[in-house]
């Protein structure tokens, strides 16, 4: 096997598709990258059994076909270390792989590529496109509300659900609620599957422009596959919550203020709040929200912002960090917050209904006791 080509066309796949290998693994030949070269089509593979991107570039030079499978740490940090605008020259001769560019040499330890496991995604049940800038918006919007490591499995990932044409994507750790649904109706049979965290995090690194992405959903697997890149990751096995259910349906009381002026007091007094609870007091009177934090060293900081509200006065406390990652996932110039009382969640959207390209969002925070 060999091949040439250039240092900074190679960088960018190799780096995406390194970034689903884990460094630690009981399988050694987990931790390589798999090259595969076939005419002018370079292929190379990255997994850990959960899940699986291949990302695919041509060659312009003529190279011998053949597959391998290197150390893909080590790979992207000597690929990184070389001068932009090099050369790199790939071949594999007896075991072993070098790697050449200018006056640099590496030889890596190789592994059978007959060795290399797959994962075997089988057929899709459900299959649609929808633009790739789309799908980036909606689970940049909604991840940060995923689970980590909770007992309860099937919150440590996003819920992807096609219903009456429309794809929605929801995520929840118990405390909030984020919720993202397609301006777009595509046709497609209603299904709803939970993808594990990796898989959604590795999936959003690959998505760019507006060109589309086609997604395939089985039983067990998603399979999305781009121009450059096919990523395969399985499936939560478990049910989703009713997520329905813990959307304020009837909230009497609408908080309309300017998101960055409210982001930036949210941010002050999150510094002298207690730092393990990081808990918030909101006072709301005409046109005023009060935001108080203090902390066991008994130091206290207080934001005052002018916002439109007309209810009546009203005191709620929240996690300032929830409301401070709602606050950057929104991009309007207003928001608006919606309450019913202080022991009910609060509804947090855009204040204006979004564009045609545009998902509609709309999260859900718990109140906190203070």
């Amino acid at each position: 096997m060999k091949f040439s080509i250039a240092r900074d066309t190679l960088i960018k796949p190799l780096n995406l598709v390194a970034g689903v290998v884990e460094r630690r693994q009981t399988l050694p030949i987990l931790s390589n990258v798999l090259i595969a070269l076939e005419g002018s089509r370079l292929s190379l593979t990255g997994t850990d059994l959960e899940v699986e991107l291949v990302g695919r570039l041509d060659i312009e030079a003529p190279g011998v076909d053949g597959e391998v499978t290197v150390p893909a740490r080590k790979l992207v940090d000597i690929c990184k270390s070389l001068p932009e605008g090099s050369n790199i020259e790939f071949a594999v001769d007896a075991g072993k792989a070098t790697v050449k560019a200018g006056r640099s040499r590496f030889t890596l330890s190789t592994l059978p590529a007959a060795d290399f496991p797959t994962v075997d995604a089988g057929a899709g049940d459900t299959t649609l496109e929808i633009e790739q800038s789309l799908v980036k918006q909606m689970i940049d919007g909604t991840a940060f509300a995923m689970a980590q490591q909770d007992v309860r499995y099937y919150l440590n990932g996003l819920y992807f659900e096609l219903l009456g044409g429309r794809l929605r994507v929801v995520a929840t750790d118990g405390h909030r609620l984020a919720l993202a649904t397609s301006p777009k109706r595509v046709e497609a049979a209603d299904i709803g599957v939970i993808i594990p965290r990796k898989g959604v995090l590795e999936l959003s690194r690959l998505l760019e422009g507006a060109a589309s992405i086609s997604l395939a959903i089985g039983t067990n697997h998603i399979r999305a596959t781009t121009t450059q890149y096919t990523f395969t990751s399985k499936l939560v096995d478990g049910k989703f919550p009713d997520y329905e259910r813990v959307i304020p349906k009837n909230p009497d009381k609408s908080v309309v203020g300017d998101r960055a002026e409210l982001k930036q007091a949210f941010t002050r007094t999150a510094i002298l709040s207690n730092e393990k609870y990081r808990g918030v007091r909101l006072r709301l009177s005409e046109n005023n929200l009060d935001i108080t934090a203090n902390n066991p060293e008994q130091e206290q900081a207080e934001e005052v912002v002018a916002v439109d509200y007309s209810g009546g006065e009203m005191e709620i406390g929240f996690n300032v960090s929830y409301l401070l990652d709602v606050l950057s996932a929104l991009s309007q110039v207003q928001v608006r917050l919606c309450l019913s009382d202080e022991a009910s969640s609060a509804l947090v959207e855009h204040a204006e209904p979004p564009a045609d390209d545009e998902p509609e969002r709309l999260y859900v925070v718990m109140p906190m006791r203070l």
